[in-house]
């Protein structure tokens, strides 16, 4: 027997109560989750995809990149200490600790470290360890790559996002 039967229909609507009940979960799941705010936390390692190149062509020619890791404290009320920003080779050695001593990163304050296009220690498979922490639970860091290349009329750009991992 069906859900719903309306006067002068014969068949149950079962289908239709389905969908509606389908509809109505999916819309509330993602009301739920566009209310999510982001979870806060006070220290985090993160890691962060770079590339000081990419290849391009048939013969997998390597096309050298600008890296720019841009950390941008997104808490409006609350600093945060930058512990760590080191940048890692394809096979995972470190290449370069960036930074000697603590940084306190302002509310919305924003940080930034190159990579020069001509620097290709990296390789295709680079990435950047970054650590931070604060005095309490805020708003998490937006952090990410931004890798631009030229070479003669060809450009790119992109971008990577981090990941945490602790």
């Amino acid at each position: 027997m069906g859900l719903f039967k309306f006067k002068h229909q014969k068949q149950p609507m079962t289908r239709l109560a389905v969908f509606l009940t389908i509809l109505l979960i999916t819309v509330l799941q993602a009301a739920a989750h566009a209310a999510d705010p982001r979870p806060l936390n006070d220290e985090q390692t993160l890691y962060v995809p770079a590339y000081s190149h990419i290849y391009h062509g048939n013969k997998e020619t390597p096309l050298l990149l600008s890296v720019t890791l841009s950390i941008r404290n997104i808490d409006p009320t609350h600093s945060l200490t930058i512990t760590a920003v080191n940048y890692h080779e394809t096979q995972g050695s470190l290449v370069k600790a960036y930074i000697k001593e603590p940084v306190i990163l302002g509310p919305l304050g924003s940080e930034r470290y190159i990579v020069p296009q001509k620097d290709n220690t990296g390789g295709s498979g680079a990435n950047f360890i970054v650590e931070w922490s604060a005095d309490k639970q805020i708003n998490p860091p937006i952090v990410e790559t931004v890798m631009i290349g030229t070479q003669s009329q060809l450009g790119i750009s992109f971008t990577s996002r981090g990941q945490a991992i602790e």
